[in-house]
């Protein structure tokens, strides 16, 4: 008989496929790649309220529509590739998501020309590695915290939108800046040695 695995208590992602891949694959491994922070974070915008699962089933269709997040292609996005994205019922449209992701690789090769690394100046804010929290149970884990707020303060001094502490931390879970799975869940300890 298999055995069972012990997964995080995210509401809606048990028999879920794709959700349960998500997690036990994806979510929480550090990443250091600064074009893979860039779009992730690009991404969480998009989420902003709405549940991560809707983005996480549109997520192939946001990478053909955006040209696989290559910041060099999006910052050149004009009036006709707006027009496109808001005409693509593959993604979410929504005037001001799309203006806050064109914008926001304009401020990523911004960075990048004034010899600032986007992924060096996010996890600076950790000290270059993930924090390792302990959660026991879901409802412990914090939809925000301070390391969070002071985040998304620096990332909206950029020019950065949706990027409040919300949105921030779950993107700050999802590219490993912390370990928020909870203790009990069968990753914890997997992802916790890659930040080691």
């Amino acid at each position: 008989m298999a055995e069972t695995l012990i997964r995080c208590g995210w509401r809606g992602m048990a028999g879920d496929p794709l959700y349960e891949a998500y997690h036990d694959t994806e979510w929480g491994v550090p990443e250091y790649d600064s074009r893979a922070l860039w779009e992730k974070l690009v991404l969480d915008g998009f989420q902003a309220g709405l549940a991560w699962i809707t983005i996480l089933r549109k997520r192939e269709a946001f990478r053909a529509a955006f040209d696989n997040f290559d910041p060099e292609t999006v910052a050149r996005y004009g009036e006709a590739d707006r027009a496109r994205l808001m005409a693509d019922a593959g993604i979410i449209r929504s005037n001001a998501k799309i203006d806050a992701a064109i914008n926001s690789a304009k401020i990523y090769l911004a960075m990048k020309d004034a010899g600032e690394d986007f992924s060096d100046f996010c996890w600076n804010f950790t000290g270059g590695k993930p924090i390792q929290n302990r959660w026991g149970e879901d409802g412990n884990v914090p939809a925000q915290t301070p390391l969070a707020e002071a985040v998304a303060k620096a990332l909206k001094a950029k020019g950065f939108k949706f990027v409040g502490p919300v949105i921030v931390y779950a993107w700050m879970q999802a590219v490993g800046m912390v370990n928020d799975h909870q203790t009990t869940c069968f990753r914890h300890a997997p992802v916790k040695a890659m930040g080691a």
